[in-house]
């Protein structure tokens, strides 16, 4: 059975770093201190995901489809595994507004807040540019 190897340390929680490869085939060996691929330090929920989107060909309804849950699911888990890879930009001006707006809707979605407050809410980002 093949097994991944970490990508935190158990103790610390710093990345780890590897030391030695190996060829299956002829038995090279290569040591020294290579870093993981950034696809390698994903977990296997953002894995999933990334493998789902690429399916998908990038379509969020077809990902909804596929993974059963709903759009703005969809865009969390997008930028989960965008920030895992360290490509999100969530400090941009832009960012923060989404965030806010995604924040809003699934607060809606969950029922903490009716349809009027959310308009409201979404009115008053409107008017605070």
């Amino acid at each position: 059975m093949d097994y991944h190897a970490p990508a935190d340390c158990p103790v610390c929680s710093q990345p780890m770093e590897i030391s030695r490869l190996r060829c299956r085939n002829c038995n090279t060996e290569l040591s020294g201190q290579f870093m993981p691929c950034r696809f390698c330090r994903l977990s296997d929920k953002h894995m999933q995901f990334v493998e789902t989107f690429l399916r998908c060909r990038g379509s969020i309804k077809e990902v909804e489809k596929a993974l059963g849950i709903s759009y703005p699911t969809v865009r969390n888990m997008m930028e989960a595994a965008l920030t895992a890879l360290g490509l999100s930009d969530k400090n941009s001006p832009g960012a923060v507004r989404r965030e806010e707006k995604e924040e809003i809707l699934n607060r809606l979605s969950r029922e903490e807040i009716g349809v009027e407050e959310a308009i409201a809410a979404l009115n008053n980002m409107r008017g605070a540019k």
